[in-house]
């Protein structure tokens, strides 16, 4: 199992933090403290910046709960299905009360929330949820049709209604996928003068997405815009759009808003990116689970944590400033 223990590595930075929040080792037994909850927050992979910020948002919502528990663990790849399956498994096997999660398949892991359900265990999805989506399961996630309409309108609008686009997909089976394609095919289905003419997925591998748009820049040299939907698979689009000399040609439009994203957009290489707010995701996640598992909450349901479009003109903005460096001080619900 491909898996990565971050225990070790995240204690001294809640320790640092003065947050109070507590991270246990699953099967490390009680701390006798008593009347502790255990919650569990699982990304679809660690080491991305958007699933960095949604464990601080996840350690904002419990700050200063002395009754609170948090783990946080994760798999090193997206597509590391079988992985995350073992670890969600293991953590159920092990104990806890409530199960934040972000699925890296919907199908695969439906099961994972259903024996969940069976045993008592508060579940909620964070980003990506499963098929079919049980009753009682909300889901913390952005609206990615409606964004990824937004964005690729941004895309067409730049290539004044007229050119050539290739779509750099990243997981085919997730939900968060299948729902970013759809936004961006059905805005794609208004403009007549925009075709695409390649498809391929990243697996949500930089060197993949990279390897992926060098093959599509040779077998289309004519190629006008790049619709990325992730951030690795954003990242390598840029990449090889630049390698190859094509930064003023080739508009890309990609999602998330890392720090090497952000500054591709000031250097060129990318039009615009669909920011998503991954604090806010892990924040209303987890102490929306926490209200649930105290006493219910009605706030316990789907949850739009919401997205902007982020391009040269506003990206020094105070809006996008907040969003993209999050704090804990003063957070509100928002």
């Amino acid at each position: 199992m491909r898996r990565a223990l971050v225990v070790c590595c995240l204690l001294p930075l809640l320790l640092s933090a003065s947050c109070g929040v507590r991270v246990y080792q699953p099967g490390g037994g009680d701390d006798g403290r008593g009347g502790s909850l255990r919650v569990a927050v699982v990304p679809k992979a660690i080491g991305f910046s958007f699933w960095e910020k949604v464990r601080t948002g996840a350690e904002c919502a419990v700050k200063h709960r002395e009754d609170i528990d948090l783990h946080w663990d994760g798999v090193t790849a997206e597509s590391d299905v079988s992985g995350q399956q073992n670890l969600l498994q293991n953590l159920l096997a092990q104990g806890v009360d409530g199960l934040v999660y972000a699925a890296t398949d919907a199908k695969a892991l439906g099961a994972v929330s259903r024996t969940a359900l069976r045993q008592g265990v508060t579940v909620a999805n964070i980003d990506s949820g499963t098929s079919p989506q049980p009753s009682g399961v909300p889901v913390f996630a952005t609206d990615n049709v409606a964004a990824a309409e937004r964005g690729t309108k941004l895309l067409t609008e730049r290539l004044g209604g007229e050119g050539e686009v290739a779509l750099i997909e990243f997981q085919p089976g997730t939900s968060t996928n299948a729902t970013r394609v759809e936004g961006f095919r059905k805005a794609l289905r208004g403009e007549p003068g925009v075709r695409m003419v390649a498809r391929q997925s990243s697996d949500s591998s930089y060197n993949t997405a990279m390897q992926v748009t060098q093959d599509i820049l040779t077998a289309h040299p004519d190629l006008d815009g790049i619709y990325a939907a992730n951030e690795p698979s954003t990242l390598g689009a840029a990449e090889a759009v630049r390698q190859a000399g094509r930064a003023e040609e080739v508009e890309i439009i990609g999602w998330d808003a890392s720090s090497g994203q952000v500054q591709a957009l000031r250097d060129g290489v990318v039009t615009g990116l669909i920011a998503q707010d991954p604090f806010r995701m892990g924040f209303r996640s987890v102490r929306a689970t926490v209200a649930e598992l105290r006493g219910g909450s009605r706030r316990f349901a789907d949850f739009d944590t919401g997205a902007r479009l982020i391009t040269a003109r506003n990206v020094d903005s105070p809006e996008v400033r907040k969003l993209l460096e999050p704090e804990c001080a003063a957070r509100t619900d928002r």
